[in-house]
């Protein structure tokens, strides 16, 4: 790997690569990692000017932003070998999931056991994730990270693109991949539109530590204002803390950021029937607005949408990372399976099978939250009525449990060889 950034010389003045990536998160990380491990020569830009402290990361207070891993998931992290290392920090497993009505009687329970699994998931830290990833990328030497580096111009199209960085840098490859998040500047470079649904909701995220233990259930309750998630969090191997996402008004959740740490903490505990007794605050509450994104296309001769930059879904299945984490796996296995016919990474027959493969799953994932979060957030007597009885009836057939548990586990269309 080399790396060049601010103060730190790269071993290649080469600017010309097989895959330009642009956004090093999760996504795009796991991606370099997919690739690199293959022999293809990456180039992996992002702006941030270094990567993550790898010894401070995972150690003290739990981190705010968290994500539910899938199995699934799990198991493509294993495949690259960034599994262990977040095993040694910090993984938080559940084994449980309890979702219930907060206007009624409905509550669905689901187990692991039902679903033939060890685990529904992990509850893990973004940057325990990313700094695996970014371990994995140290290894690899057909890897170059750009750090420090803005994009300002993309330029060319089927035979080859380039983007062009603010230090004047050009930097080729027949195709450039955009997992730079929801707001993508490379997305808008491109001219891909999206399709945009406001849901009218904030997600409130902070840390809590609970007076009883969580016993590794993932909770959430739909209130009159939104959902409401305790995500379990194993700290020194004791249950007591818990990770909240809280999707609210924009008005409640800047009512609710404003509280004082003691009265949002006894919030929290009534708003889920105090079944973890006292709730204390330990980190600020903040909040981000939940707009659902859709790309309308993935890909453009020479270039494809990864992760946030194809689509952004509101966190009520925690799904978001997990459906990124797909795009990688799958593209990676387009790419890896035209190089080994001889054919040039950006041709579009590639590119569309990727996009045939993710984006029906990511618009059914993204029309089925959107169901939910209208069905729930109805206040017409007769919905709530029929929504507590079917939730009811759900929680009585189990083979209707296991069909979505497959579904929230990731456990669902043609899985790429690295996730299986």
């Amino acid at each position: 790997m080399s790396v060049t950034g601010d103060g730190v010389v790269s071993r290649s003045a080469d600017d010309r690569h097989e895959v330009v990536i642009v956004g090093g998160g999760m996504v795009g990380a796991a991606l370099a990692v997919l690739l690199g491990e293959a022999g293809v020569e990456v180039a992996l830009v992002d702006a941030r000017p270094a990567l993550l402290d790898a010894d401070t990361v995972g150690r003290g207070q739990p981190a705010r932003r968290v994500s539910a891993l899938t199995p699934v998931s799990q198991r493509l992290l294993e495949g690259v070998g960034a599994w262990a290392w977040m095993a040694s920090r910090r993984i938080s497993p559940y084994r449980y999931m309890q979702v219930w009505d907060a206007e009624g009687s409905g509550e669905v329970n689901f187990s692991a056991d039902q679903a033939g699994m060890p685990v529904l998931g992990h509850i893990v830290e973004n940057d325990v994730t990313l700094a695996a990833l970014e371990r994995r990328l140290e290894a690899l030497p057909s890897v170059r990270l750009c750090l420090g580096a803005r994009v300002e111009g993309l330029e060319g199209g089927g035979e080859g693109r380039c983007i062009v960085l603010a230090d004047g840098r050009r930097l080729s490859a027949p195709l450039v991949v955009a997992a730079d998040g929801v707001r993508s500047p490379l997305r808008d470079m491109a001219g891909i539109a999206l399709n945009e649904r406001e849901t009218g909701h904030v997600g409130l995220v902070t840390t809590v530590r609970v007076e009883r233990p969580h016993g590794e259930v993932a909770r959430q309750t739909f209130l009159p204002t939104g959902p409401l998630a305790f995500l379990p969090l194993a700290v020194e191997e004791r249950e007591h803390h818990c990770s909240i996402v809280w999707s609210t008004s924009p008005a409640e959740a800047e009512r609710l950021a404003g509280l004082p740490r003691e009265d949002l903490g006894e919030a929290l505990a009534a708003a889920i029937d105090h079944r973890l007794g006292a709730v204390t605050v330990l980190d600020e509450a903040t909040g981000f607005p939940l707009v659902q994104r859709h790309a309308k296309r993935y890909t453009l001769p020479g270039f494809a949408l990864v992760g946030d930059a194809a689509h952004g879904i509101h966190p009520l299945a925690g799904q978001g990372v997990n459906l990124g984490l797909m795009d990688a796996a799958v593209l990676a296995e387009e790419l890896l399976a035209a190089r080994r016919r001889g054919m040039r990474l950006g041709d579009e027959r590639t590119l569309a099978r990727y996009a045939r493969r993710r984006r029906g799953d990511n618009a059914g994932m993204l029309a089925l939250m959107d169901g939910f979060r209208l069905l729930f957030g109805a206040r017409h007597p007769a919905l709530t009525l029929g929504r507590n009885l079917g939730m009811g009836g759900v929680d009585r057939l189990v083979p209707l449990k296991r069909l979505l548990l497959q579904q929230a586990t990731g456990q669902r269309g043609r899985l790429p060889v690295s996730c299986r």
